[in-house]
């Protein structure tokens, strides 16, 4: 079982890593520009990195959700490294709006399609999955 699973289970130990990380910049950032919690506005640097930040969080859950289901149901190798993409595209994201708010779309574009490139493989593996199961229709088998 954990054979079917360990490469999920390190693209998750590095998305709470990175996660972290982001959470240690907006701390960094609020000392360096004097900002208390529960304060989220003040100069324009110290707001991207909070959005940045706050965007990053709000897209966790579901890049989890879709990386575990595509790896469980589709193929775990194939998920990982899309998962490792993800995680790439979501760090220059971060270091982009840091810097612009203009350098962030590009690495925000990337990783949204990396995400759905995961709905894509989650949703076939679990069409396969449900047909094969519940149907008794192999779609592989038919297919060749």
């Amino acid at each position: 079982m954990l054979d079917q699973i360990h490469l999920l289970a390190a693209v998750t130990v590095l998305g709470v890593l990175e996660q972290a990380y982001f959470f240690l910049q907006v701390i960094h950032a609020r000392r360096a520009f004097g900002i208390s919690p529960p304060k989220v506005s003040g100069p324009p640097e110290f707001e991207r990195i909070f959005r940045a930040q706050v965007n990053s969080s709000e897209y966790f859950p579901i890049f989890l959700a879709l990386l575990w289901q595509a790896g469980l149901f589709f193929h775990q190798g194939l998920a990982a490294a899309l998962g490792l993409l993800y995680l790439c595209s979501r760090y220059c994201y971060f270091t982009g709006y840091k810097a612009s708010s203009s350098e962030r779309l590009a690495p925000i574009y990337f990783s949204t399609g990396v995400l759905w490139v995961l709905v894509a493989a989650a949703a076939l593996g679990l069409s396969h999955f449900f047909l094969t199961h519940y149907m008794g229709l192999n779609v592989l088998q038919l297919l060749t």
